[in-house]
């Protein structure tokens, strides 16, 4: 198996709203907060809507990559409800191997409500359900050691049950490559992210945003000198400014697509990495590679939701 993705099982419930819903719901566009069942319901009543998926971050990573002919499996806790069978059947309709077998838990299965403003930008309110209590031994550790590269997620990272599942699975890995996943999530975690960053992953997916506040700089150019020293492979989306990946001394660069159409911004960073994992894993260069998850960036932010058909 090519990679192997362990993240939050979630389903994604896709809704168009007004600028006026996020500030009376006092929520920040474009990042991601976690709410109760009850919140969660709440902002759904008098919603419409557009479309339900299986998602999770990582999940849509991986599925991109089983869309472009790779061999590639998930690890997500899930329950066996109504909404736990179809995230499942979601995964193995796109030829993911799912390595977890799902039974009745206390909590229901983790849904996700993504809130897409006229601008095309996206706010999730994410109520985790039993995805985020995943813990050491949903990790198959027969999957982690036959996969060339797992992929985890910084939303699954918190104290501990998910963080012991986290170390459990970086513990019997070939290869650790990681998506910082939201500003927020950074900054919650900043001490614990930059100690992976530095010492255990071998690849890091973060934006702009992101690293810079990781690292407590203002200028991209400390970005890139820090990322420099590390020896490690670090991969920066920068929006309208293209992306950057950094191995060692080598510095690529990669322009954004133009003139496009974007409809929603959801799954953006997540296609990215499955384009660029598909050209790390099918030996294109640094500036091929970018250029793959470009592609793949620019298609599914052109459509609805986080899933290509």
């Amino acid at each position: 198996m090519r990679i192997l993705g362990v993240g939050n099982a979630i389903v994604d419930v896709i809704c168009k709203v007004d600028d006026a819903f996020l500030t009376s719901n006092d929520l920040t566009k474009s990042t991601m907060k976690l709410v109760n069942e009850t919140q969660f319901k709440r902002l759904l009543t008098n919603l419409k809507i557009e479309e339900t998926i299986s998602g999770g971050s990582v999940a849509n990573t991986i599925v991109g990559l089983s869309q472009l002919g790779n061999d590639v499996g998930f690890i997500g806790k899930i329950s066996n409800d109504k909404l736990g069978v179809k995230y499942e059947e979601g995964l193995k309709k796109e030829k993911v191997k799912y390595f977890y077998s799902k039974k009745k838990e206390v909590l229901p299965t983790g849904t996700c409500l993504i809130l897409i403003t006229p601008d095309s930008e996206r706010t999730m309110c994410t109520f985790l359900g039993t995805a985020g209590k995943i813990n050491e031994n949903d990790v198959n550790i027969n999957a982690v050691r036959n996969s060339e590269i797992l992929f985890l997620e910084g939303y699954l990272w918190d104290e501990g049950e998910p963080r012991k599942a986290f170390d459990k699975a970086i513990k019997y890995s070939n290869k650790v490559s990681m998506s910082l996943s939201d500003l927020f999530c950074v900054e919650r975690h900043k001490k614990h992210f930059l100690d992976l960053v530095k010492n255990k992953l071998d690849i890091t997916f973060a934006n702009e945003q992101e690293i810079m506040s990781l690292l407590d700089v203002k200028n991209f150019n400390e970005v890139v000198e820090f990322s420099k020293q590390l020896k490690k492979i670090i991969i920066i989306t920068r929006g309208e400014k293209g992306s950057v990946a950094i191995k060692n001394e080598e510095v690529v660069e990669c322009e954004s697509k133009k003139n496009l159409k974007v409809v929603d911004l959801t799954g953006a960073g997540d296609l990215f990495a499955a384009g660029f994992f598909h050209g790390q894993i099918n030996n294109l260069t640094l500036k091929g590679s970018l250029e793959r998850g470009t592609e793949m960036a620019s298609r599914i932010i052109q459509k609805i939701g986080a899933r290509l058909n």
